[in-house]
């Protein structure tokens, strides 16, 4: 089939690699002049196929209410008299129950278990070097009640069979040995020792000459306008330089997704969450981590990314807007020196990007309710995480094969009730 996917971040781009694996003939379009400009350009580093849990939690609720008057909130809130932002943020509060979480996180987990080993695959496949290493992710607990928190998280790993250690102190030292300097100030900790760390931006650039090896073709400066769709089926894209046609559409335009599709009647709850990065370079080794740490305090990732420290975290709910505000800076930049003091924060470039988030956490996959129409977004904070299990999934069902793992609550349909 001759394929457009809308969308060169790292979803569209592994979307394009799988689709030209399976045979197809397949076109990329995006309005950047080239891969990974938007989300996917300086995101936390993580890998995360085991710290992987919904935003929509048991007790977020209360804990947004405190954040609230906190200086350094992992979650801010500037609402808007935006019909999209209050409905999705009422779906999301109705997915903080227990149940809930539960269902979603186990889901979330299906999907980057499948993801880890599709990944392994590409790298295997393909040889591509992206800073990556493979020393897992630790959840830093500060307080006695995180680390007791915790313990469905735990319960949701067990269930899915993905390795993990609770670890004390001098566990969480033995695994990053730099934060022997601020032993005081941690509890314990969750190592999933199956995630990776690695950039983003460099896997995504790789992997685009790799498709472009296969035989895809990317399109870049071109703005999208609309579908086109005619009697149920769609036919093509309407773009700034002119229809293009196809015989399928996949859209993995991040946020910018919904906008496209609800005039053909498909209602997607995504929203953008925007985040936060820092990018520092290491000056001491011995005061940096050697993956990734979870500051659970602040919900802010601090990753070893070669010779520099990738600082990425917070949730600001505040519409499509990406201005660079400094108080979100001094929250990156307090975490990070709390826990690996003596970096020059100085010389940080500062960086802030849209994530697709669902109200459940988990993306939509898959077909809608028009014909050869397609879904691949709304990874929210696991875009990188679930990009290759999400392409090679979406090329079986395009493909009209049967995926390896359970698709059908990925669809989009699941919020049709």
């Amino acid at each position: 089939m001759k394929i457009t996917i809308l969308g060169a971040g790292v979803v569209g781009v592994t979307s394009a690699y799988y689709l030209a694996k399976a045979g197809h003939e397949v076109t990329v379009v995006d309005r950047q002049p080239g891969p990974a400009l938007e989300t996917s350009f300086a995101n936390a580093g993580e890998v995360s196929f085991g710290y992987c849990s919904p935003w929509a939690a048991p007790g977020i609720p209360q804990k947004a209410l405190k954040w609230i008057f906190m200086e350094h909130a992992p979650l801010i809130l500037r609402p808007k008299l935006d019909r999209a932002m209050l409905s999705w943020m009422f779906r999301m509060l109705s997915n903080c129950t227990s149940e809930r979480y539960a269902l979603n996180k186990s889901r979330m987990l299906r999907l980057a278990d499948y993801s880890r080993l599709a990944l392994a695959e590409v790298r295997a496949d393909t040889a591509i070097a992206y800073d990556e290493r493979m020393q897992g992710t630790l959840q830093l607990f500060r307080t006695e009640a995180q680390l007791e928190a915790s313990a469905k998280d735990v319960k949701a790993l067990a269930a899915d069979g993905i390795p993990y250690e609770v670890l004390d102190p001098a566990g969480c030292i033995r695994t990053e040995p730099a934060l022997a300097h601020v032993r005081e100030k941690i509890v314990g900790g969750l190592l999933t020792p199956k995630d990776e760390t690695g950039d983003c931006f460099k896997f995504t650039n790789a992997l685009a000459k790799k498709a472009e090896a296969l035989g895809v073709t990317f399109q870049w400066g071109v703005d999208i306008k609309a579908l086109e769709v005619e009697g149920g089926t769609v036919k093509g894209v309407i773009t700034g330089r002119g229809r293009m046609t196809s015989d399928a559409v996949v859209v993995a335009l991040g946020s910018y997704s919904p906008m496209l599709v609800k005039p053909h009647g498909i209602r997607l709850p995504v929203y953008p969450v925007k985040g936060y990065s820092l990018t520092i370079p290491i000056t001491d080794a011995t005061r940096a981590p050697e993956s990734t740490v979870m500051d659970e305090t602040y919900k802010i990732a601090i990753t070893r990314l070669g010779d520099r420290i990738r600082v990425g975290g917070m949730a600001e709910i505040s519409g499509y807007t990406n201005d660079l505000g400094l108080a979100r800076r001094r929250t990156l930049e307090h975490s990070v020196t709390d826990l690996f003091p003596g970096g020059d924060v100085t010389k940080a470039d500062f960086w802030s990007g849209l994530r697709p988030m669902t109200p459940d956490g988990t993306p939509v996959i898959g077909a809608t309710g028009v014909r050869n129409l397609f879904l691949n977004t709304g990874h929210g904070t696991l875009g990188w995480t679930m990009s290759c299990g999400s392409a090679k999934v979406l090329a079986d069902i395009v493909s009209g094969h049967k995926a390896d793992i359970e698709t059908k609550d990925l669809a989009v349909s699941r919020y049709a009730a």
